[in-house]
């Protein structure tokens, strides 16, 4: 249950007021009274990790989403939203800050955002600023770059870290955070003790034990709160319940960990599937004409104890090869997970209906990123490709009916859209624009393409021949409707930077209408010398206009 104490502390305490003062002043605001906050909308903030757009509303006809489905009928299902970076670290502080990987500096699973950007402002600290209530249970923020309370200043209310009483008491707390087994769980034990018996503890017991058993999937028969996610909705049901008898509008937040990594989820769910009709991917194969290093080596996959036996390594370490029954059994557990992870997103929308909060709550769907099922022999995400950075995200709100729109947005857009759906200021220097004229329009565009990128670091002797001995280079992703392009740059070069054209260590050039698969790689074909040149026009625009903006925050 929730900490009263805490909650009633939070509420009247939240932060030094003189921070929320600091902020607004800061930015040109005022702090309304509070007859003005009891009018704002309440913001219902729910992010699914390696979620990509394989549910009901985006086309796919075999998964069952009936929950999310229902939901995007009343609101705006974005069709064309992709991400800043296809790992949870940098794509989290990116969308949760407005502000792209080159201002936050996080561009890997390591680096603290307030640590290179102390004075960054995020979402939920600016409606704290505004008058809000904010909390947070489950994967908001990646733990890893940000501080030990989750980002201290995004939460007027101590972050949820704790679900373990949820858990139901005829299974316990899952083995390892993540398996119900019990034979899994017996083993884990047994492992344990013999890791402590020989003088173990922290990250080398937890090795010792996950390198005999650590599966990449389970199917054990026992209620949805036996894992994680399920408890943390559960706790976040009682936080909902809380705020709405608080005298602040609320933004909560609610991280579901499914459809990551392993794939775990009640049998229930993996019920709803037959294995042999898992559609395994058309394309295995590396794109012709494509660099070694767009690539990645599925190496969070190979971490699952029943992977690295099945692999057929190469020189670059970058193929898998996965027999055709496991890729459908990781398929088959991806679908259950999102099914789970159904599940729990309606129990979140039944809350709010028996609170009686869906006519006055703004509710945000959104995954952090896509991922790799098989295609380019690819598992995880990691990479600059389509099924990597394509991610779902859909918008419901008081006023706006549903629609669903191709026009192209990225996960900057959230703050600003945020702000304007509650009536808030916007504050200056966000990298993204409001889409609420595509809320109202669903053929309205806000903008021409979005951008991703990948930083990649390989010991590669195509990069060292023609110039670049640190193998390091960042991808950088234009996606317009039509058209990728991806630029290669060496010589640590960022969007800060002037641009370098002796930094490009190469190009790729995709055409998604004729080669939907990314099978080959175009831009130097001379059926596409044109679109080549305005891709590359495209990026290069991005990059000065990117430029300014870093030097006009300075």
């Amino acid at each position: 249950m929730v900490d009263q104490k805490t909650f009633q502390q939070s509420e009247y305490s939240m932060k030094p007021i003189y921070t929320i003062i600091g902020i607004a002043s800061q930015l040109g605001l005022s702090i309304s009274g509070l007859s003005a906050q009891q009018k704002k909308m309440n913001v219902l903030f729910i992010a699914v990790d390696d979620f990509k757009p394989e549910i009901g509303c985006y086309g796919n006809k075999i998964i069952k989403t009936p929950n999310i489905d229902k939901l995007a009928q009343n609101g705006t299902v974005f069709l064309s939203n992709y991400c800043q970076q296809s790992v949870s670290g940098p794509t989290r502080a990116s969308l949760l800050t407005g502000k792209r990987p080159d201002y936050t500096g996080v561009w890997d699973l390591k680096t603290r955002m307030r640590d290179v950007n102390p004075d960054i402002l995020s979402l939920p600290q600016y409606f704290i600023s505004q008058g809000y209530e904010t909390a947070g249970v489950g994967k908001i923020y990646d733990p890893r770059c940000v501080d030990k309370a989750l980002d201290e200043p995004s939460w007027s209310i101590p972050y949820y870290k704790n679900s373990n009483d949820y858990f139901p008491a005829s299974t316990g707390e899952p083995a390892l955070g993540q398996y119900q087994l019990p034979e899994t769980k017996a083993l884990v034990e047994k492992l344990t003790t013999e890791a402590q018996a020989k003088g173990m503890k922290g990250k080398e017991l937890r090795e010792y034990v996950q390198n005999s058993i650590k599966p990449s999937v389970e199917n054990a028969d026992v209620p949805d709160n036996a894992y994680e996610d399920g408890a943390n909705t559960l706790h976040a049901k009682d936080i909902m319940a809380q705020l709405s008898k608080g005298t602040k509008p609320f933004f909560l937040a609610v991280g579901i960990h499914k459809p990551h990594l392993p794939f775990t989820a009640p049998k229930k769910y993996w019920d709803l599937y037959k294995r042999t009709d898992m559609p395994i991917a058309a394309f295995q194969k590396h794109a012709l004409n494509s660099p070694d290093y767009a690539y990645t080596n599925s190496g969070e996959l190979r971490a699952y104890s029943d992977i690295p036996a099945l692999c057929s390594f190469t020189d670059q370490q970058t193929d898998i090869g996965l027999p055709v029954n496991k890729q459908q059994e990781l398929i088959h557990g991806y679908y259950a997970c999102v099914s789970y992870t159904d599940a729990l997103v309606g129990q979140l929308l039944h809350s709010l209906d028996s609170l009686g909060l869906r006519e006055n709550t703004i509710i945000v769907i959104w995954g952090d990123h896509g991922w790799h099922l098989g295609d380019h022999d690819l598992w995880t995400k990691h990479t600059d490709f389509e099924n990597a950075t394509h991610a779902p995200l859909i918008i419901t709100a008081p006023g706006f009916k549903g629609n669903k729109s191709k026009s192209m947005i990225e996960f900057v857009d959230i703050f600003p859209t945020l702000c304007d759906l509650t009536g808030l200021p916007t504050p200056k220097n966000l990298d993204g624009v409001s889409l609420i004229p595509i809320m109202k329009n669903p053929e309205f565009s806000v903008k021409k393409y979005s951008i991703s990128q990948y930083p990649r670091s390989e010991k590669s002797t195509k990069l060292k021949a023609v110039g670049f001995p640190d193998g390091r280079v960042m991808g950088y992703s234009l996606r317009t409707e039509r058209y990728r392009i991806t630029m290669w740059m060496a010589k640590s070069f960022r969007s800060n930077l002037p641009y370098d054209e002796s930094a490009l260590a190469s190009i790729e050039l995709y055409d998604y209408q004729k080669d939907p698969l990314e099978t080959v790689n175009v831009y130097n074909s001379k059926e596409y010398v044109s679109v080549a040149k305005d891709m590359k026009a495209n990026m290069l625009e991005f990059f000065k206009n990117q430029r300014n903006k870093l030097i006009d925050a300075k």
